[in-house]
């Protein structure tokens, strides 16, 4: 029997494959050597708002960011991947529970650097897969050309929350203020970069120096939609550990399973040079180089259609 929604959606599915291809000439060209670190891992990241898949006693990783950064301390400057990860519970128009993942690291540069190089990647991307400096998505035209809008978290706030960055975070609804009432008014017209969080909405981040409240994070933005999630990254072992059992703690209060401490990958971090890093959803980029409102139609299989 023909599956019908499959012969439908073949042209993106080759529009998926120039895209992971351009990703791969982009990095290599530049010198990043490419990775692969294991799917399975026995401690993932505890953070608080994103819950592991359990596979026996170790975990399906949300993201091969500990594993990334045990290479960065190793000695190996200018990495990159592109791997699956697993997170429970999430499904919707822009999520799955199974994502592909870009997530790229550069040794001895901070987030700035790494805005400029998410201009020059989806620039490139776009250009190489048969489309201009301009993409239209959902009807709305939106200009690659850098350099992009920059827009700090407080500033976000002010134009467009009912409530204050502060009044936010002293009532735990940050989160929800920004996905409902910021993020749909970002990256019309231009991407945008939104940076500069809290330090306590950024447990991996390093802090901007001499404002230890606020972290070197920002997310980039095309038409509402939240591309990737990048930092300056910390490497001070004994301040990772202490957020991470900040986060250990708000996964009990909420009742959430806990996950082993990683001492393998805090005690590689005194080794960690100054680095940046990034990870982008492919299946989103897809969704954006492809103007597919849901994110079921830029991959072959959804968990229903197993």
């Amino acid at each position: 029997m023909i599956d019908f929604k499959l012969s439908s959606i073949k042209s993106r599915l080759n529009r998926r494959a120039l895209i992971i291809q351009a990703i791969r000439n982009f990095f290599i060209q530049g010198g990043y050597l490419e990775v692969e670190t294991p799917c399975r891992i026995p401690a993932p990241a505890p953070e608080s708002h994103i819950d592991a898949q359990a596979t026996g006693d170790w975990y399906l990783q949300t993201s091969p960011e500990l594993c990334m950064k045990r290479l960065l301390s190793a000695g190996y400057s200018k990495i990159f991947q592109i791997c699956k990860c697993f997170r429970q519970n999430e499904r919707g128009q822009y999520h799955l529970p199974e994502l592909t993942m870009l997530e790229w690291y550069t040794a001895k540069h901070d987030y700035r650097h790494m805005m400029k190089q998410c201009e020059e990647l989806i620039l490139a991307v776009a250009l190489h897969t048969g489309g201009g400096k301009t993409i239209v998505y959902q009807g709305k035209s939106v200009d690659l050309t850098p350099p992009w809008t920059r827009m700090t978290v407080a500033d976000a706030f002010d134009r467009f929350a009912s409530m204050s960055l502060e009044k936010a975070l002293q009532r735990n609804c940050f989160d929800d203020i920004i996905a409902l009432e910021i993020e749909p008014r970002l990256g019309s017209g231009k991407p945008l970069f939104l940076y500069d969080y809290p330090a306590c909405c950024a447990s991996l981040a390093r802090c901007k120096p001499g404002k230890p409240d606020i972290a070197e994070r920002f997310e980039l933005y095309i038409c509402g939609i939240e591309l990737c999630n990048a930092f300056s990254e910390l490497n001070d072992p004994s301040e990772q550990r202490m957020r991470f059992e900040a986060e250990q703690k708000q996964r009990r209060d909420s009742r959430k399973k806990n996950y082993p401490m990683s001492e393998k990958f805090l005690s590689s971090l005194s080794h960690m040079p100054p680095a940046t890093g990034n990870a982008l959803g492919i299946d989103r980029l897809v969704m954006l180089l492809t103007d597919t409102p849901d994110i079921a139609d830029v991959v072959a299989f959804t968990p229903e259609a197993l």
